[in-house]
């Protein structure tokens, strides 16, 4: 029985609906999530929202040995917390590596910019972002959804529809 896995890294002060909706929008396309921070546990959203962290971070071992399909990234202030922790890049550039779709919003292109991922590839991010990402040798397009190769880049809540569109179009969903 095929059964598909995703993998949403976060922490507390993640933005609640660029963690959500996607966490939401894969279970009901039958993926299994794993959500992971820097320590198991719950992690609570700007809003207030609480996600059960069902793993460490340190825990996750390789993609594909896990079988996931996609990493997920939220924003919010998660993505600066993630981005300081080197398992946190690891994982991305794990995902990387073995050519699966990355997907993040908002400012969890912070993590990918860190990963050194993104130089020389068209993305886009939150405003306050913005400067950042260019100054990392990354093609900022200010759009809905940047799609470039494995990446899938959005800028804020209200992207979160073609967001979801390309990460299940990625997927073959």
């Amino acid at each position: 029985m095929y059964d598909p896995k995703a993998l949403i890294i976060t922490a507390d002060g993640f933005e609640d609906s660029e963690l959500l909706v996607p966490m939401y929008r894969l279970q009901e396309a039958g993926f299994s999530v794993d959500v992971a921070a820097p320590a198991k546990g719950t992690v609570t959203g700007k809003q207030g929202y609480e996600v059960e962290a069902n793993l460490a971070l340190d825990k996750i071992e390789s993609a594909e040995g896990c079988g996931y399909k996609i990493l997920v990234i939220p924003g919010g202030k998660a993505p600066a917390k993630l981005r300081e922790i080197p398992k946190a890049l690891d994982i991305a550039r794990d995902f990387a590596a073995a050519g699966l779709p990355i997907a993040a919003i908002c400012h969890g292109p912070q993590v990918l910019i860190s990963a050194g991922l993104l130089r020389g590839r068209k993305a886009t991010c939150y405003k306050t972002v913005r400067e950042e990402m260019v100054a990392a040798g990354v093609d900022y397009q200010d759009a809905e959804v940047v799609v470039d190769g494995q990446f899938v880049t959005s800028r804020q809540p209200s992207d979160l529809p073609a967001f979801n569109h390309e990460i299940m179009r990625l997927l073959g969903v």
